[in-house]
């Protein structure tokens, strides 16, 4: 399967929204004040792990859809190239 320009940008795109909305997410639910990430003794409760879990594997899945997208634009990029390549040669 071979990817367009378009949908490579937009799953790279796709990837560094992850990076950026994920940790920003994870710093969020760290700094949590309002008691339902952590209890009064400061333990992390079953809501601080269930958003932790769904935090971490939405991370993962962000970063490789991100680097498909980006292995697509190389891959993009190189057979452009050797295209370019191939005319001047030629003529």
């Amino acid at each position: 399967m071979k990817l367009g320009r378009g949908p490579s940008w937009f799953l790279l795109a796709f990837g560094v929204w992850s990076w950026f909305i994920w940790i920003s997410f994870l710093r969020n639910l760290y700094r949590d004040g309002s008691g339902l990430a952590f209890d009064a003794d400061g333990d992390p409760t079953g809501y601080f792990w269930v958003h932790l879990t769904l935090t971490v594997v939405s991370f993962l899945l962000g970063t490789a859809i991100g680097v498909i997208g980006f292995r697509s634009l190389r891959v993009l990029r190189r057979e452009n190239g050797d295209s370019a390549g191939q005319q001047r040669g030629s003529s």
